[in-house]
């Protein structure tokens, strides 16, 4: 499958990935130490649906687009991410704005913090270098991000997140993800690794998990289907697999995720669950 961001940014899977994104971001600026992230596939960071890459797909309306404005009932955990999209929104007559992860991460660094965001792809490159100026302590870099995983790790501040969302455009995006991860928590061990991916055949995304490294703050994978997943069509299904997750994220996961079935769900078989490959020791 294709999944570049520009084409499918505000969908199921976007709202997924943010909302736990920041959901780490907080725990991370919760401690007065710096921390630093990495983004390996960051794409532009920033979208136009309004535009012709991301208006081609429409999926933007059935994720993002029901959940702003920001009902009345959301949970609080999503509340900062979606009061981020709704300020990027404001005056416009319809859901127009819609950030990337790099641009998420960027305002939310503090004076000590810092972000790297990788992306491969020329064009996107030079947007997301352009999305990040205005962010002093955020860094676009031009070139492979799954080769940048050995070269600033660790990093100096000796905590933080890496975050692996890559476009799956490769048969074998599943193992080099695996490898990246491995090779990543060789140098950087207890920091925190979140690897974002697709859920269209059950049995590969089992191999992938069942593949992953033992590491002793855990590793979880948090799945939401908006409807059945489908080996053939249109994505339905995706997870993020958790390295070292701080305390007290799967409980606020746990207890949220139910909500956000309901809101994105499209048919039978939607649901969201928590997987354990192995708790923290």
């Amino acid at each position: 499958m294709n999944y570049r961001h520009a084409f499918h940014a505000g969908n199921f899977a976007d709202v997924l990935k943010h909302w736990i994104l920041l959901a780490i971001l907080d725990r991370l600026g919760a401690k007065a130490k710096p921390f630093f992230v990495l983004d390996t596939h960051a794409g532009g960071g920033f979208y136009d649906l309004a535009r012709e890459a991301s208006g081609r797909t429409g999926e933007a309306a059935a994720g993002i687009g029901r959940l702003i404005p920001v009902p009345d009932d959301a949970p609080d955990s999503l509340r900062p991410y979606l009061a981020a999209i709704a300020r990027l929104n404001a005056g416009e007559a319809s859901l127009r704005w819609y950030p990337g992860s790099p641009y998420l991460v960027a305002e939310r660094l503090r004076e000590q913090d810092r972000l790297v965001a990788c992306d491969l792809e020329e064009g996107e490159g030079k947007t997301l270098a352009e999305t990040l100026a205005p962010y002093g302590r955020a860094k676009a870099h031009w070139g492979d991000g799954y080769a940048a995983i050995p070269s600033m790790l660790p990093p100096a501040e000796r905590r933080g997140l890496v975050l692996i969302d890559p476009p799956f455009e490769r048969r074998d995006e599943f193992d080099q993800m695996g490898r990246a991860a491995t090779l990543g928590l060789k140098h950087f061990e207890t920091g925190l690794f979140a690897l974002w991916y697709p859920l269209k055949d059950g049995a590969a995304v089992d191999r992938f998990l069942t593949g992953l490294p033992t590491v002793k703050g855990g590793l979880a994978a948090v799945e939401l289907a908006v409807e059945a997943p489908q080996a053939d069509g249109r994505l339905t299904a995706c997870g993020m697999a958790l390295f070292n997750p701080p305390y007290g994220l799967f409980e606020t996961i746990e207890n949220d995720l139910p909500w956000l079935v309901a809101r994105l769900a499209q048919g039978p078989g939607a649901t969201g669950a928590i997987r354990w490959r192995h708790p923290p020791a």
